[in-house]
Protein backbone atom coordinates (compact mmCIF):
# COMPACT_ATOMS: atom_id res chain seq x y z
CA UNK A 1 0.00 0.00 0.00
CA UNK A 2 0.91 3.43 -1.28
CA UNK A 3 1.80 6.10 1.47
CA UNK A 4 -0.89 8.58 -0.22
CA UNK A 5 -3.32 5.26 0.12
CA UNK A 6 -2.45 4.80 4.08
CA UNK A 7 -3.18 8.09 4.53
CA UNK A 8 -6.62 8.66 2.60
CA UNK A 9 -7.46 5.78 4.82
CA UNK A 10 -6.32 7.55 8.27
CA UNK A 11 -7.96 10.44 7.80
CA UNK A 12 -11.39 9.04 7.88
CA UNK A 13 -10.96 8.34 11.31
CA UNK A 14 -11.98 11.40 13.47
CA UNK A 15 -10.01 11.75 16.60
CA UNK A 16 -9.92 14.87 17.66
CA UNK A 17 -8.68 14.71 20.96
CA UNK A 18 -10.49 17.43 23.97
CA UNK A 19 -8.95 19.80 26.13
CA UNK A 20 -11.49 19.57 29.05
CA UNK A 21 -10.97 15.95 29.37
CA UNK A 22 -9.03 14.33 32.41
CA UNK A 23 -8.67 11.03 30.66
CA UNK A 24 -5.98 9.18 28.27
CA UNK A 25 -6.70 9.47 25.45
CA UNK A 26 -8.85 12.23 25.89
CA UNK A 27 -11.36 11.09 23.33
CA UNK A 28 -12.23 7.13 22.51
CA UNK A 29 -12.07 7.50 18.63
CA UNK A 30 -8.43 8.23 18.77
CA UNK A 31 -8.39 4.36 20.11
CA UNK A 32 -9.97 3.16 17.01
CA UNK A 33 -7.39 4.36 14.72
CA UNK A 34 -5.19 2.67 17.19
CA UNK A 35 -6.80 -0.76 17.27
CA UNK A 36 -6.51 -0.43 13.67
CA UNK A 37 -2.84 0.66 13.02
CA UNK A 38 -2.35 -2.24 15.46
CA UNK A 39 -3.82 -4.92 13.27
CA UNK A 40 -1.87 -3.12 10.00
CA UNK A 41 1.34 -3.61 11.78
CA UNK A 42 0.54 -7.30 12.95
CA UNK A 43 -0.37 -8.58 9.05
CA UNK A 44 2.70 -6.74 8.10
CA UNK A 45 5.06 -8.87 10.70
CA UNK A 46 6.31 -6.23 13.11
CA UNK A 47 6.67 -7.48 16.52
CA UNK A 48 6.97 -6.51 20.33
CA UNK A 49 3.36 -5.07 19.06
CA UNK A 50 1.92 -3.17 22.56
CA UNK A 51 -1.09 -1.02 22.57
CA UNK A 52 -2.14 -0.34 26.17
CA UNK A 53 -5.48 1.22 27.44
CA UNK A 54 -4.38 4.98 26.98
CA UNK A 55 -3.89 4.24 22.75
CA UNK A 56 -0.20 4.34 23.51
CA UNK A 57 0.64 1.79 20.25
CA UNK A 58 4.29 0.47 19.98
CA UNK A 59 5.73 -2.35 17.72
CA UNK A 60 9.17 -3.24 16.59
CA UNK A 61 10.80 -3.94 13.36
CA UNK A 62 13.36 -6.49 14.15
CA UNK A 63 16.93 -5.81 12.97
CA UNK A 64 18.35 -7.70 10.12
CA UNK A 65 22.23 -8.08 10.65
CA UNK A 66 23.94 -9.04 13.73
CA UNK A 67 25.77 -6.29 13.91
CA UNK A 68 25.82 -3.84 16.95
CA UNK A 69 23.77 -1.16 15.81
CA UNK A 70 22.21 1.78 18.24
CA UNK A 71 17.96 1.23 17.79
CA UNK A 72 16.33 4.57 16.68
CA UNK A 73 12.45 5.21 17.02
CA UNK A 74 9.75 6.90 14.83
CA UNK A 75 6.72 8.96 16.63
CA UNK A 76 3.79 10.47 15.33
CA UNK A 77 0.76 10.96 17.12
CA UNK A 78 -2.78 9.78 16.92
CA UNK A 79 -4.94 13.24 17.23
CA UNK A 80 -5.98 15.91 15.22
CA UNK A 81 -6.58 19.32 16.51
CA UNK A 82 -9.51 20.73 18.66
CA UNK A 83 -9.01 23.81 16.71
CA UNK A 84 -11.49 22.35 14.03
CA UNK A 85 -13.68 19.33 13.43
CA UNK A 86 -11.61 16.31 11.94
CA UNK A 87 -15.18 14.11 11.71
CA UNK A 88 -16.01 13.03 8.01
CA UNK A 89 -13.06 14.74 6.42
CA UNK A 90 -13.07 14.76 2.22
CA UNK A 91 -9.50 14.42 1.08
CA UNK A 92 -9.23 15.62 -2.46
CA UNK A 93 -6.19 15.28 -4.60
CA UNK A 94 -5.03 18.24 -6.84
CA UNK A 95 -2.84 16.54 -9.57
CA UNK A 96 -0.29 18.87 -11.03
CA UNK A 97 -0.65 21.71 -8.85
CA UNK A 98 -0.87 24.87 -11.64
CA UNK A 99 -0.68 27.67 -9.20
CA UNK A 100 -3.65 28.98 -8.98
CA UNK A 101 -6.52 29.18 -7.07
CA UNK A 102 -8.50 25.83 -5.84
CA UNK A 103 -11.75 25.85 -5.02
CA UNK A 104 -12.54 23.84 -1.92
CA UNK A 105 -16.04 24.43 -1.20
CA UNK A 106 -17.56 25.95 -4.41
CA UNK A 107 -20.99 26.27 -2.47
CA UNK A 108 -19.89 28.53 0.35
CA UNK A 109 -16.93 29.91 -1.68
CA UNK A 110 -14.07 28.46 0.07
CA UNK A 111 -10.90 28.96 -1.84
CA UNK A 112 -6.95 27.72 -0.81
CA UNK A 113 -5.56 30.85 -2.64
CA UNK A 114 -1.28 31.28 -3.10
CA UNK A 115 -2.38 35.16 -2.72
CA UNK A 116 -3.21 34.39 0.80
CA UNK A 117 -0.78 30.83 0.59
CA UNK A 118 2.03 31.96 -1.21
CA UNK A 119 4.03 28.71 -0.36
CA UNK A 120 1.55 26.84 -2.74
CA UNK A 121 3.87 28.36 -5.24
CA UNK A 122 6.73 26.40 -4.06
CA UNK A 123 4.95 22.99 -4.78
CA UNK A 124 3.83 23.98 -8.44
CA UNK A 125 3.70 21.07 -10.57
CA UNK A 126 2.68 18.45 -7.44
CA UNK A 127 -0.24 16.75 -6.30
CA UNK A 128 -1.58 18.09 -3.67
CA UNK A 129 -4.22 16.84 -1.01
CA UNK A 130 -6.58 18.89 0.13
CA UNK A 131 -10.18 19.09 2.08
CA UNK A 132 -13.49 20.00 1.31
CA UNK A 133 -13.19 23.11 2.79
CA UNK A 134 -15.75 21.91 6.16
CA UNK A 135 -12.92 20.18 8.19
CA UNK A 136 -9.25 20.10 8.53
CA UNK A 137 -7.20 17.54 7.01
CA UNK A 138 -5.18 15.52 9.35
CA UNK A 139 -1.80 15.80 7.82
CA UNK A 140 -0.71 17.12 11.52
CA UNK A 141 -0.08 13.87 11.95
CA UNK A 142 -1.54 11.32 9.83
CA UNK A 143 0.73 11.60 7.43
CA UNK A 144 3.70 10.90 10.06
CA UNK A 145 2.10 7.93 10.68
CA UNK A 146 1.33 7.18 7.06
CA UNK A 147 5.12 7.69 6.43
CA UNK A 148 6.72 5.71 9.40
CA UNK A 149 4.08 2.19 8.38
CA UNK A 150 5.37 3.17 4.63
CA UNK A 151 8.49 3.24 5.43
CA UNK A 152 8.84 -0.18 7.71
CA UNK A 153 7.22 -1.70 4.92
CA UNK A 154 9.98 -0.67 3.03
CA UNK A 155 12.55 -2.12 4.74
CA UNK A 156 11.00 -5.27 4.85
CA UNK A 157 10.44 -5.43 1.12
CA UNK A 158 14.12 -4.61 0.90
CA UNK A 159 15.96 -6.78 2.56
CA UNK A 160 19.54 -5.86 1.35
CA UNK A 161 18.99 -2.66 3.28
CA UNK A 162 20.50 -3.56 6.18
CA UNK A 163 19.15 -2.27 10.18
CA UNK A 164 19.32 -2.35 13.53
CA UNK A 165 15.91 -3.06 15.46
CA UNK A 166 13.60 -0.14 14.87
CA UNK A 167 10.93 1.07 17.23
CA UNK A 168 7.97 2.75 16.32
CA UNK A 169 5.60 4.19 18.44
CA UNK A 170 1.71 6.14 17.78
CA UNK A 171 0.29 8.21 20.93
CA UNK A 172 -2.51 10.05 21.63
CA UNK A 173 -3.43 13.87 22.48
CA UNK A 174 0.20 15.55 21.16
CA UNK A 175 -2.40 18.78 20.04
CA UNK A 176 -3.78 19.17 23.70
CA UNK A 177 0.24 19.07 25.11
CA UNK A 178 -0.50 15.56 26.70
CA UNK A 179 1.15 13.32 24.14
CA UNK A 180 4.24 12.44 26.34
CA UNK A 181 2.40 12.40 29.19
CA UNK A 182 1.72 8.64 29.95
CA UNK A 183 4.67 7.70 27.29
CA UNK A 184 6.55 4.41 28.63
CA UNK A 185 10.11 5.85 27.57
CA UNK A 186 11.67 2.13 29.07
CA UNK A 187 9.41 0.03 27.71
CA UNK A 188 10.27 1.97 24.08
CA UNK A 189 13.73 1.51 24.59
CA UNK A 190 15.82 3.40 22.31
CA UNK A 191 18.92 5.39 21.76
CA UNK A 192 17.31 8.43 20.46
CA UNK A 193 13.71 8.85 18.65
CA UNK A 194 12.74 11.30 15.89
CA UNK A 195 8.78 12.49 15.77
CA UNK A 196 7.51 12.75 12.33
CA UNK A 197 5.24 16.36 12.72
CA UNK A 198 7.17 18.78 11.04
CA UNK A 199 5.58 21.29 7.94
CA UNK A 200 7.33 21.94 4.90
CA UNK A 201 9.88 19.64 2.94
CA UNK A 202 13.45 19.91 4.83
CA UNK A 203 12.37 20.66 8.54
CA UNK A 204 14.43 19.47 11.33
CA UNK A 205 14.02 21.13 14.74
CA UNK A 206 15.68 20.54 17.63
CA UNK A 207 14.63 23.33 19.93
CA UNK A 208 11.36 24.54 20.49
CA UNK A 209 9.71 26.70 22.81
CA UNK A 210 9.52 26.66 26.60
CA UNK A 211 6.01 27.08 27.51
CA UNK A 212 3.19 27.79 29.83
CA UNK A 213 -0.21 28.20 30.35
CA UNK A 214 -2.01 30.41 33.15
CA UNK A 215 -5.54 31.26 33.80
CA UNK A 216 -6.58 34.90 35.83
CA UNK A 217 -9.57 34.52 37.58
CA UNK A 218 -10.97 37.77 39.02
CA UNK A 219 -13.87 38.43 41.23
CA UNK A 220 -15.84 41.08 40.79
CA UNK A 221 -19.11 42.75 42.73
CA UNK A 222 -21.71 43.27 41.58
CA UNK A 223 -24.21 46.07 42.60
CA UNK A 224 -27.02 48.28 40.92
CA UNK A 225 -25.27 50.71 38.66
CA UNK A 226 -27.48 53.19 40.21
CA UNK A 227 -25.79 52.98 43.43
CA UNK A 228 -22.10 51.64 42.01
CA UNK A 229 -20.46 54.62 43.11
CA UNK A 230 -17.37 53.30 45.46
CA UNK A 231 -18.74 50.47 45.18
CA UNK A 232 -18.75 47.98 42.06
CA UNK A 233 -15.72 46.17 40.98
CA UNK A 234 -16.32 45.22 37.09
CA UNK A 235 -14.53 42.09 36.54
CA UNK A 236 -14.64 42.47 32.95
CA UNK A 237 -13.03 45.78 33.19
CA UNK A 238 -10.34 44.61 35.32
CA UNK A 239 -9.77 41.91 33.03
CA UNK A 240 -9.25 44.67 30.31
CA UNK A 241 -7.04 45.66 32.89
CA UNK A 242 -4.94 43.14 33.37
CA UNK A 243 -4.72 42.29 29.64
CA UNK A 244 -3.33 45.65 29.13
CA UNK A 245 -0.67 45.40 31.49
CA UNK A 246 1.03 42.81 29.24
CA UNK A 247 3.28 44.07 26.07
CA UNK A 248 1.15 44.71 22.97
CA UNK A 249 3.91 43.99 20.36
CA UNK A 250 4.58 40.48 22.05
CA UNK A 251 1.96 38.90 20.45
CA UNK A 252 1.93 36.07 18.31
CA UNK A 253 0.80 38.48 15.26
CA UNK A 254 3.54 40.43 15.87
CA UNK A 255 6.41 37.90 16.81
CA UNK A 256 8.39 35.59 14.87
CA UNK A 257 11.73 33.51 14.71
CA UNK A 258 13.25 33.52 18.36
CA UNK A 259 10.46 36.06 19.68
CA UNK A 260 8.10 35.04 22.65
CA UNK A 261 4.74 36.14 22.97
CA UNK A 262 2.20 36.16 25.60
CA UNK A 263 -1.28 35.14 23.46
CA UNK A 264 -4.96 35.52 24.77
CA UNK A 265 -6.56 32.43 24.16
CA UNK A 266 -9.67 33.00 25.83
CA UNK A 267 -12.12 35.28 27.88
CA UNK A 268 -15.59 35.54 29.65
CA UNK A 269 -16.98 38.25 31.65
CA UNK A 270 -19.49 40.05 33.60
CA UNK A 271 -19.42 42.17 36.36
CA UNK A 272 -19.28 39.44 38.94
CA UNK A 273 -16.38 37.52 37.71
CA UNK A 274 -13.78 37.32 34.52
CA UNK A 275 -11.48 34.55 33.60
CA UNK A 276 -8.28 35.21 30.74
CA UNK A 277 -6.92 32.47 29.47
CA UNK A 278 -3.20 33.06 28.00
CA UNK A 279 -0.28 30.63 26.34
CA UNK A 280 3.22 32.11 27.44
CA UNK A 281 6.29 31.10 24.88
CA UNK A 282 9.87 31.75 24.24
CA UNK A 283 12.91 29.85 23.51
CA UNK A 284 15.17 31.69 25.74
CA UNK A 285 14.62 30.21 29.65
CA UNK A 286 16.02 33.21 31.68
CA UNK A 287 13.27 35.65 29.45
CA UNK A 288 10.70 32.76 29.51
CA UNK A 289 10.75 33.03 33.62
CA UNK A 290 10.43 36.79 32.84
CA UNK A 291 7.60 36.61 31.63
CA UNK A 292 6.07 34.52 34.32
CA UNK A 293 7.34 37.02 36.32
CA UNK A 294 5.57 39.55 34.51
CA UNK A 295 2.13 37.96 34.80
CA UNK A 296 2.85 38.00 38.81
CA UNK A 297 3.89 41.22 39.09
CA UNK A 298 0.75 42.30 37.25
CA UNK A 299 -1.45 40.18 39.66
CA UNK A 300 0.21 41.36 42.56
CA UNK A 301 0.02 45.41 40.91
CA UNK A 302 -3.87 44.93 41.14
CA UNK A 303 -4.27 43.43 44.08
CA UNK A 304 -2.96 46.33 45.76
CA UNK A 305 -5.12 48.89 43.51
CA UNK A 306 -8.28 46.10 44.26
CA UNK A 307 -8.86 44.46 47.50
CA UNK A 308 -6.60 41.52 48.33
CA UNK A 309 -7.99 38.30 46.25
CA UNK A 310 -9.79 39.99 43.32
CA UNK A 311 -7.09 38.57 41.23
CA UNK A 312 -6.10 35.17 41.40
CA UNK A 313 -3.31 33.73 38.87
CA UNK A 314 -2.73 30.09 38.16
CA UNK A 315 0.42 29.17 36.04
CA UNK A 316 0.72 25.40 34.65
CA UNK A 317 3.98 24.47 33.24
CA UNK A 318 3.49 22.62 29.67
CA UNK A 319 7.19 21.88 28.23
CA UNK A 320 10.53 22.79 27.58
CA UNK A 321 13.09 23.82 25.31
CA UNK A 322 14.61 20.55 23.81
CA UNK A 323 17.76 22.14 22.64
CA UNK A 324 19.69 21.47 26.13
CA UNK A 325 19.37 17.82 25.79
CA UNK A 326 19.46 17.38 22.14
CA UNK A 327 22.82 19.76 21.05
CA UNK A 328 25.23 17.75 22.94
CA UNK A 329 24.32 14.84 21.18
CA UNK A 330 24.67 16.47 17.64
CA UNK A 331 25.47 13.44 16.00
CA UNK A 332 21.38 12.67 15.60
CA UNK A 333 20.77 15.77 13.87
CA UNK A 334 24.05 15.34 11.74
CA UNK A 335 22.49 12.00 10.87
CA UNK A 336 19.44 13.48 9.67
CA UNK A 337 20.69 16.16 7.64
CA UNK A 338 22.71 14.09 5.97
CA UNK A 339 19.89 11.47 5.39
CA UNK A 340 18.06 14.61 3.71
CA UNK A 341 20.54 15.53 1.50
CA UNK A 342 21.12 11.82 0.56
CA UNK A 343 17.92 11.78 -0.58
CA UNK A 344 17.98 15.39 -2.58
CA UNK A 345 16.09 17.23 0.04
CA UNK A 346 17.45 20.73 1.44
CA UNK A 347 17.77 20.86 5.57
CA UNK A 348 15.95 23.79 6.87
CA UNK A 349 17.00 23.59 10.68
CA UNK A 350 15.21 26.41 12.12
CA UNK A 351 13.55 26.89 15.79
CA UNK A 352 9.92 25.36 16.24
CA UNK A 353 7.33 28.19 17.22
CA UNK A 354 5.74 25.33 19.07
CA UNK A 355 6.16 21.90 20.79
CA UNK A 356 6.49 18.82 20.13
CA UNK A 357 6.32 15.68 22.21
CA UNK A 358 9.73 15.46 21.41
CA UNK A 359 10.46 18.25 23.78
CA UNK A 360 8.56 16.12 26.60
CA UNK A 361 10.25 13.17 25.69
CA UNK A 362 13.88 14.53 25.89
CA UNK A 363 13.35 15.50 29.44
CA UNK A 364 12.19 12.15 29.88
CA UNK A 365 15.56 10.48 28.70
CA UNK A 366 14.88 9.94 24.89
CA UNK A 367 16.18 12.91 23.02
CA UNK A 368 13.96 13.05 19.95
CA UNK A 369 14.38 15.79 17.16
CA UNK A 370 11.51 16.74 14.84
CA UNK A 371 11.54 16.04 11.07
CA UNK A 372 8.94 16.91 8.70
CA UNK A 373 5.87 15.12 7.33
CA UNK A 374 5.24 17.49 4.58
CA UNK A 375 1.86 19.34 5.90
CA UNK A 376 0.72 22.94 5.72
CA UNK A 377 -2.15 24.90 7.38
CA UNK A 378 -2.31 22.56 10.37
CA UNK A 379 -5.09 22.87 12.07
CA UNK A 380 -8.06 24.23 9.74
CA UNK A 381 -9.64 23.89 6.73
CA UNK A 382 -7.12 25.20 4.32
CA UNK A 383 -4.86 22.19 5.66
CA UNK A 384 -3.31 20.54 2.79
CA UNK A 385 -0.58 18.34 1.70
CA UNK A 386 1.77 17.86 -1.10
CA UNK A 387 2.11 13.60 -2.28
CA UNK A 388 5.53 14.42 -3.07
CA UNK A 389 6.47 15.47 0.19
CA UNK A 390 4.73 12.89 1.73
CA UNK A 391 6.99 10.65 -0.06
CA UNK A 392 10.28 12.35 0.47
CA UNK A 393 9.61 12.21 4.10
CA UNK A 394 9.60 8.21 3.58
CA UNK A 395 12.88 8.09 1.68
CA UNK A 396 14.22 10.13 5.00
CA UNK A 397 13.32 7.91 6.93
CA UNK A 398 14.69 4.79 5.55
CA UNK A 399 18.09 6.89 4.71
CA UNK A 400 18.21 7.56 8.38
CA UNK A 401 17.84 4.28 9.53
CA UNK A 402 20.48 3.24 6.58
CA UNK A 403 23.17 5.62 7.28
CA UNK A 404 22.69 4.95 10.97
CA UNK A 405 23.64 0.75 10.13
CA UNK A 406 26.20 1.75 7.95
CA UNK A 407 27.78 4.09 10.06
CA UNK A 408 27.77 2.13 13.03
CA UNK A 409 29.41 -1.14 10.60
CA UNK A 410 31.83 0.50 9.17
CA UNK A 411 33.44 1.83 12.45
CA UNK A 412 33.92 -2.12 13.38
CA UNK A 413 35.68 -2.79 10.81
Amino acid sequence: MSVVNRFLRYVSFDTQSDEAAITTPSTEKQMNLAKALKAEVEAMGLTEISLDEHAYLMASLPANTEEKIPVIGFIAHLDTSPDMSGANVKPRIVEKYNGKDIILNEKENILLSPAMFPELLRHVGEDLIVTDGTTLLGADDKAGIAEIITAMQYLIDHPEIKHGKIRIAFNPDEEIGMGASKFDVALFDCDWAYTMDGGEVGELEYENFNAAAAKIKIKGLNVHPGYAKNKMLNASLIAMQFAGMLPQQERPEHTEGYEGFFHLTGITGTVEEATLSYIIRDHNKTKFEQRLQLLQDATVFLNKVYPEGTVLLEIKQQYRNMREIVEPKRHIIELAEKAMKAVGVTPLIHPIRGGTDGAQLSFKGLPCPNIFAGGLNFHGRYEWIPVQSMEKAVKVIVKIIELNSLSNISKRK
